[in-house]
């Protein structure tokens, strides 16, 4: 799909396709013009050309997502594109901004916002490196940590120290890159780039660290806190950092596995999960919450009642809920402004049925994410399932990987999600019938693999020649058989890899120690 570019565009194309010539004609170049060759030098990825653009920038804010975003000279969105080259230039350009020896009177700039790059899959840059959120939270530390090192041993221009840029980045934090994020934050006043954190994730960190670091982030500009692997959270650390530290302006929580496990609650417990959810009732921007793989049977009206702002989305699956919570759910004022539901890991059909639907009809309307993976959804669920969902016309996602369906139970399935004019991706499951008789469901990580390829492969085609025959080229079906691409975990995986070997090793030295004491 080719898109079009107006005169203007390619005219910046062929100026920035001449590196040499371009950084020279850079000071002739109108203010107006920076951001349309910014795009054009992005798309061509024309690192030195992006490098000076930035150094010498004339306007007062540089905003990543607008920059890349679709504009009237080229409809295409490049905000999905990391490409590292790209990436690099343009953070080094901004630190040689800082030093540039030119009259600070002539600097304007004020803001940079780096918030709209987008992590994705599939990348189209040339270079093929990509510089992930990690990366890029990693470089800006180290080019604040250089930039003031060199403030303090070189005479630089008096006014360079006068310069003041709030650059706004979503940080991703783990025990690798800790140390240098760390000191880039608590210089912050001192250095000209000041990190200015709007989303937080942190991996694979100390308790003693992700406090100390998340209270140097300046927590009352943060919007998005995500605390995801191995990072032991549990609910008494949760109500320490709710009730020593306010989120204002929070609008999304991720907390890790196994925060809340109401199986070994006592009185105090339940005083605590009180306490949180009207602690998170104060943060009236929230409208995200994730806490899969969390034990709360029983508990998420205690949990979610004292919220004053309806949630949009809510991440409970393997959560271990009963009946009352799907009730409740159905009934609250939460039901009719849920745009993504993920209820994986529960037996739908065989618990609640009647509430589920009940659940589904009062979201219809503004439904756009639904998951329901491993929730024993047969083939005899089929057209349940069917009912419910021809009334969510703005779907544009729906994943069921893991349920016991058969190929012509998918193949009825697809038929009429052809008929959800919004539906953009669906994650199927390897269909029964193409695994050994008598698997069992959940399948084990063993046996996941163990399926009839070429039966598969079969199946698949004939479900993309259905969306075909019926003009939906749109949907991408795909079978993810480890889960949907994590753009966090892909870019940290050995890190990640290598704690979960060290906690392994850790664990079995314990048992050993207690193993030899008894014997």
């Amino acid at each position: 799909r080719t898109t079009m570019k107006s005169l203007r565009f390619i005219s910046a194309e062929a100026f920035v396709s001449n590196a040499e010539l371009a950084r020279k004609s850079l000071s002739a170049v109108a203010h107006d013009l920076f951001p349309l060759l910014f795009k054009a030098s992005y798309l061509l990825e024309q690192g030195e050309v992006i490098h000076d653009l930035v150094e010498n920038w004339p306007l007062f804010d540089f905003n990543m997502g607008k920059l890349l975003g679709a504009t009237l000279d080229y409809q295409e969105d490049l905000s999905h594109r990391t490409c590292s080259v790209c990436l690099e230039s343009c953070l080094t350009g901004l630190r040689d901004y800082v030093l540039n020896r030119t009259s600070p009177y002539m600097k304007k700039l004020k803001v940079v916002d780096l918030t709209g790059i987008k992590d994705v899959e599939v990348q189209f840059c040339k270079c093929k490196k990509t510089m992930g959120r990690w990366a890029r939270t990693q470089l800006l530390s180290k080019l604040c940590s250089e930039l003031l090192v060199y403030l303090q041993q070189a005479e630089c221009n008096p006014g360079t120290f006068e310069i003041s840029i709030n650059v706004l980045i979503d940080l991703f934090v783990t025990e690798r890159n800790y140390e240098l994020v760390m000191q880039a934050l608590l210089k912050k006043c001192s250095c000209p780039l000041k990190i200015c954190c709007v989303a937080f994730r942190s991996d694979n960190l100390t308790l003693q660290k992700f406090f100390y670091i998340i209270k140097l982030t300046d927590p009352s500009l943060l919007r998005k806190l995500e605390i995801v692997h191995n990072v032991h959270l549990e609910m008494e650390h949760l109500e320490m950092l709710f009730s020593s530290i306010h989120f204002p302006l929070l609008m999304s929580l991720t907390l890790p596995a196994r925060t809340f496990n109401v199986r070994r609650f006592t009185a105090t417990d339940e005083q605590m999960l009180t306490d949180i959810g009207v602690k998170m009732g104060e943060m009236t921007q929230l409208t995200e919450l994730s806490m899969s793989f969390s034990i709360l049977t029983g508990r998420i009206q205690k949990l979610l009642s004292p919220l004053k702002t309806p949630l949009k989305m809510l991440d409970v699956s393997n959560c271990s809920l009963n009946h009352a919570d799907m009730a409740y759910l159905a009934n609250s004022f939460h039901a009719n402004h849920l745009e993504a539901l993920d209820l994986s890991g529960h037996d739908i059909p065989e618990l609640y049925p009647s509430t589920f639907s009940k659940l589904l009809s009062h979201c219809s309307s503004v439904l756009r994410s639904l998951t329901l993976e491993d929730c024993n959804i047969q083939d005899t669920h089929v057209n349940m399932l069917i009912l419910g969902l021809s009334s969510c016309q703005k779907l544009q996602e729906f994943k069921f990987i893991g349920n016991p369906l058969s190929s012509q139970a998918l193949k009825r399935l697809f038929t009429f999600l052809c008929e959800l004019p919004m539906l953009k991706n669906v994650e199927f499951p390897v269909p029964r019938d193409c695994y050994p008789v008598g698997i069992t469901y959940p399948i084990d990580d063993a046996s996941l693999c163990r399926f009839d390829h070429q039966k598969y492969e079969r199946v698949a085609e004939e479900l993309n020649l259905i969306l075909l025959q019926a003009n939906r080229g749109d949907v991408k079906a795909s079978t993810p058989l480890f889960g949907s691409y994590d753009a966090a975990v892909q870019e940290t995986n050995n890190e990640l890899g290598a704690y979960l070997i060290k906690s392994f090793k850790e664990t079995l030295e314990k048992f050993t120690t207690s193993f030899n004491k008894m014997s």
